[in-house]
Order: C-alpha cells, then structure tokens, then sequence
C-alpha cells in the first residue's frame, strides 16, 4: 500500500506563465472551413447509408410478404383439400352399413385417422340421434340435451344442409373440455339422400385448433404463427410462434366454406433487414465504419486527459471516504520506525491526533509497563524479521486517558509502486467488545444446554400424547363394552352354553385390554427411544401379521364410520426387517386418517383397502410396499405441500404430529412415504420397507 505525496508550496517570488497568443482571424477561417467540410462529408455518408439500409431493408420487407402471402394461400389449400376428404369418409360411413354398432365401428375408424374431428353423429331424418362416436384422443363431456335443442348448432346445420340440398357448415363456437380447459369447435352436417329424399345426416365435429395442428402446422416455420380468426379479427384457434422477432408480418386468406366463413391468418415474425442485400450496402457501410471509427479515435484521445484527472480527483476521493468509514486502524511506519501515515480510525482507538502521532519514533500509546517489550519488537521489525501478513498477534494499548484495552495487530511489508521496499503498514483491531461477547456467550450455553434438555422433555411429552392416543381409547372402548355386558345381561346360570359363550366374550375383552395396556407400554419404550435416537430393536414380521395386528381397531373405527375395509395381499411374501410397534402405529395413524377423510362425504362406494405388495421401484426391487387407500375427497395442493410438516393440521382435534411421526419412523428405518391420487377419488398412502437378505 503506498500513500500519496503532497506538494510543498509554491514560492512567494515565482513568476507567472505567460499567456498564450490569440489566434488570428486567418487561422480560424482556415479551422472553420475544415470542419464544416468534415461535418458535410459526414453528413453524406451518413444519409447514403440511411438510405441504402432502408431500401434494402423495404426489399427484403417485400420479399418476405410476398413468400407469407404463398405460404398462406396453401395453408387455405391444405385446409380445403384436408375437408373435402373428410367429406368422402363421411358419405362413405352410411353407404355401406345401416346397423348402428356397425357404423359406430367404422366411424372409429375414421376419427382415428382424421385427428381433426373429435365426434361423428349419425341422425335420422328428423335429426334425431341413431348413432354416434368419439375421438379417442381427446375425451369431451358432450351435453347432450343442448345438442337435440331446436337452437342448437347441429339442428340449425343439418337444416342449412337440407336447404342446400348438400352438406353445410355452422358458425364457430366455443365448447369447454376436460379440466377447465376450452377449444373452439365448427359442425358439418351431410345430408343422406336416396331418391331424392333425404333420409338421414351424418354430422362431424372440428376443432379448430385440431385442424391448424393436423393440416397446417407441420409446414410452419419456428417464427411463424398461424390461426383462424372471424372477419372482425377475433382470433379463435392459434398454433406456432415459439420465436418472436422485433417485426411482425401478416397475411390473411379467406376459407370460404358453404354456411361459415373464416380467415386464416399467419403471421411471420422476422427481423428485417436481417443481411445486407448487396454487395454496395456492404462496402457504403464499411467505409462509414471506417470514418466513424476515426472520429471516435479522435474524439476519445481528446477526451482521455479530461477522463484521467477525473478518475483520479475521484480515486482520492474515494479513498479519503473509505479510510474514514473504516472501523480498522491503519498505521505506517518508514524504514526508520518513524510513524508516516494514520488513519481516523486509529486516532479514535488510541485517543491521539494525527498532529500528535505523526514523525515520532516511538509510540505514546505504549504502556510503561509493556514499553521494552514493543521496542523489542520494533527492532526485528526494522531488521527484516517480519511476520507472516495473515498471522496476528494480540497485544495490549493504552489510550490517552490511560485506560488499557486489547488490540489484534497484524503487520505487513509496504511496497511502492516501483517495488522498493519503504516501510510497514500495520491494521489494529480492537477486541474489547469480542472479549466481552465471549464471557457472555460461556454464561449463555450453560443456560442453553438446560433449555434443550427441557425441550427434549416436552417433545417426548408431546410425541407421548399423540402416540398414546388409540390405544387408551381402545382400553376404554372395551371397557365400556364389558360394563354394558355385565349391566344388561343376567348370568345364565340355566344355561351353561350362554354362561361359557358370556365368560368367553368377557375374557376376549379383557385379554384385548390387557393386550392393548401391553401395547401403551411398548408405544412408551419405543417413543422414548425415538426421542433418544438410540437404535430400536428389528425383527422379522411378516406383512400379514402386521395387518392383523391393526385390523380388528381399524374395522372398529370404520363401522362407526360406515366404512368397508378391503385387505390386498400379494402371495409368497417375504418378512420386513421392522421394529413391529412402530410399524404397526404408522398402519393405524394411515388407516385413521384415511376413513376421517370419508367421514361426512356422501360418496359410494365408502372403501378403505390395506394392501401389500412388492416394490415396483427398481432401487428397492427386493423390498414390500404397504398402502392405505381412501376414497376421501383428496388432498388440496396447498394442503399437499405442508402435509409432513410438525404440527400441521386440518382438523380441529388434531394435534398435526401423526403423518410427521409416521415418516421419521419410516425413513429410520431405511423406508419412503409418500402419497398420491387416487382416482377417481381419494388419496393413496405408501411407504415401504427392506426384507431381510436371502440366505
């Protein structure tokens, strides 16, 4: 780092340069007229070039129409000839076959070839509907009572048709589709005549959008747009137009069909000119270039004196703010231990002036006690023997008043610009407040180690109330069912059948209770070792064995709800390696949100299905996939994205732990859970877990 070096004054006696000498008026003539003769001559070339670029940006503009204007009229063409094809089909399906399954058959046939139509009807005299069929690739909900209306497109059609005694086509319209989406649609109707009398119809419904796709789309270029639009230039299908350019230009042709009129429209977008279209543009363009270029030289290397001093006032003006902003102080000694250079912020640090501190030798912010050991320092310093730059060292100043504090200095060589070596420059941190921050922060983990431990006490509080939920509400169910035994039945103590069956019912109940209190306890074992995140015990169960484990309190939950429950088990399936408690958690808590989610929904059927399977997936192809399936109303996309998330819930009684435990316990035990639709309804749970390595 070097430091600038001011001037000294100027002497009192100097004498004044003398002043330049005025131009005659010959010389500024002379100056005038060479300029004037250079700004003319600019001028020229410059208008020249405007010119020959706008004439040859307007013949390529032309050219450029001219090719729209073809590429569009063959567009109309392909269209024409596209329908008139589809015409022949049409006349073709009802001249061969009067039985409806037949002609629905053979019309399958047709809209599997012709893409562009998405229905064909087959109608009686009267317009009644006989016969009819779909495209199979893209599936519409037809409302069919506005299609047999009097007003309605079809109707109105096949009366044109009639009329014209051939076939006729209805005005665009707009039809809504699958999935909120919309497509404009056209009719054609064909009349069937035999004798001389019309018997029948064929109607076909167009896509607008599927006939620019089908016929006109696949000779568009990738800045070419193309669409059909009314008369009043409401556009009503739209293909093309990835690219975008800076001009657009566009062709229109007329499709002009018996009963409907559209306009095709297709627009080029084009940057305009694009090249040069001779050799003469080229070579006007090149000497302008040329001549510009010059003049940039000139007026560049005019300029640059101007720029260099004001890059430099700026540069020293910039320096000045940075060193006065600056929280680090900046200090530089000569070869001499004299001290040449410091900064406002180390003025502040120490308490002196930079009057006071500037050209001495040694430093009076030394403390007398530490005075020996800095001028020790000083000297290797002086020697050459310097520290690396990047390692301090800490030390302690004393201000002005006094008062000690801690420093963090770290000292380098000073270079100048020619590569001697003229000094040391040494920055100086004041630690005071880190120091202090650092006793703070010892203070501050002793409480934090008690806050987590406080923590971990309320997560297992809170995991505990979640997870001991069924099963006390199991105890309690079976405990109100064997009061309600022992209170509305008498013993049968004339009939020792009904005693036995009436003692075997209280003993199932009681043994279930007992089973379920055994079941609270292994919850609690297992909870406080997931809060631990000790490793828990594995063993080999197999799928069946935990589905029945859950069962009988996954049917108690669903008859009250008036859910059925489906059990889906593939054969020859090997045991999980899986702690049987937790596992058996996951399958309850899936299994309870699964028949909330059909709980007050009015759909049939009301099903919830359990099912075990082999993973499809081919990273854990040797491993077993469980499901819960609901036919609930699904999952939103907003609630979708924070399902996993502690403490996140739709329900007012939730605690928003479950589907968050079910995963941690998953994912431990190597697993994934996840969850999709089920259609047509419903949303579908999976997760899975590893088998054991076959022997």
């Amino acid at each position: 780092m070097s430091f600038p070096s001011y001037p000294e004054g100027s002497q009192a006696g100097a004498e004044a340069e003398p002043a330049p000498p005025r131009w005659p008026w010959r010389r500024w003539r002379s100056a005038w007229r060479r300029w004037s003769l250079w700004t003319v001559l600019v001028v020229l070339v410059v208008s020249m070039l405007i010119t020959l670029v706008w004439l040859a940006g307007r013949y390529e503009a032309v050219q450029v129409q001219d090719r729209l204007e073809r590429d569009a009229a063959n567009a109309v063409a392909d269209v024409r000839a596209a329908l008139n094809r589809n015409l022949q089909d049409l006349q073709a399906l009802s001249a061969q076959s009067s039985d409806p399954q037949e002609w629905r058959a053979r019309a399958a046939e047709v809209l599997q070839v012709r893409r562009e139509i998405l229905r064909i009807e087959w109608r009686d005299a009267r317009v009644r509907l006989q016969s009819y069929a779909e495209t199979p690739y893209r599936p519409t909900q037809w409302e069919e009572g506005l299609r047999d209306d009097s007003q309605s497109h079809a109707q109105m059609t096949c009366a044109n048709a009639r009329r014209l005694n051939g076939p006729a086509y209805s005005p665009s319209y707009f039809q809504l589709l699958n999935e909120g989406l919309g497509s404009e649609m056209m009719e054609v109707c064909l009349p069937l005549s035999h004798s001389g009398r019309v018997d029948g119809f064929i109607i076909a419904t167009y896509s607008l959008q599927s006939i620019l796709v089908n016929q006109v789309s696949k000779n568009l270029a990738h800045s070419q747009e193309v669409s059909f639009t009314e008369p009043d230039g409401t556009r009503l299908a739209l293909v093309g137009a990835a690219w975008r350019g800076t001009r657009v230009f566009t062709a229109q042709q007329i499709l002009d069909l018996p009963g409907n009129m559209l306009v095709l429209r297709l627009d080029h977008w084009h940057r305009a000119p694009s090249v040069f279209p001779n050799v003469l543009t080229a070579l006007v363009t090149t000497m302008s270039i040329a001549l510009g270029t010059v003049l940039v030289i000139l007026v560049r290397d005019n300029r640059r004196r101007l720029r260099a001093e004001r890059d430099l006032g700026e540069a020293l003006a910039f320096r000045k703010a940075m060193e006065d902003s600056l929280i680090t102080g900046l200090r530089a000694r000569d070869l001499k231990g004299r001290i040449s250079y410091v900064n406002p912020a180390f003025c502040e640090m120490v308490g002196f002036t930079s009057e006071e501190l500037l050209g001495l030798n040694f430093a009076p912010y030394w403390p007398p006690e530490l005075s020996q050991e800095y001028h020790q320092r000083q000297l290797k310093r002086l020697a050459g023997k310097a520290p690396p730059s990047r390692e301090g060292y800490e030390t302690v100043f004393m201000r002005k008043d006094g008062t000690r504090f801690p420093v963090l200095i770290f000292e380098a060589p000073l270079i100048s610009a020619q590569g001697r070596h003229t000094g040391w420059m040494s920055a100086f941190l004041d630690i005071s407040e880190q120091r202090r921050m650092e006793e703070l922060s010892r203070a501050s983990q002793e409480r934090l180690q008690a806050t987590a431990r406080l923590a971990t006490v309320g997560e297992m509080a809170s995991l505990l109330s979640h997870e001991l939920t069924q099963p006390l509400m199991t105890i309690a169910s079976y405990a109100a069912g064997s009061l309600n035994m022992l209170g509305q039945h008498e013993p049968a103590s004339d009939n020792p059948a009904a005693l036995r069956q009436q003692l075997q019912d209280l003993r199932t109940a009681m043994q279930r209770i007992a089973n379920q209190a055994e079941r609270a306890g292994r919850v609690i074992k297992s909870v406080r070792d997931f809060v631990r995140r000790r490793d828990q015990s594995r063993e080999q169960v197999h799928a069946s064995e935990l589905i029945d484990a859950v069962l009988p309190l996954v049917r108690m939950q669903a008859r009250k709800l008036g859910v059925r429950v489906i059990t889906q088990l593939d054969n020859d399936l090997p045991p999980v390696l899986c702690d049987p408690t937790m596992i058996e958690q996951v399958l309850l808590n899936l299994a309870r949100n699964g028949t909330q989610a059909m709980d007050g929904i009015e759909t049939q059927p009301r099903e919830l299905t359990l099912r075990v399977r082999h993973s499809t997936s081919g990273a854990h192809a040797s491993w077993l996939e469980f499901s819960v399936i609901d036919c609930g109303s699904g999952i939103d996309e907003a609630v979708s994205e924070q399902l996993f998330t502690p403490f996140f819930t739709t329900r007012e009684e939730g605690m928003g732990l479950g589907l968050s435990l079910c995963r941690t316990v998953i994912e431990q035990h190597g697993g994934t859970l996840r969850h999709s639709p089920n259609l047509p309804r419903g949303t579908v749970f999976s997760f899975t877990l590893p088998a054991p390595p076959q022997n």
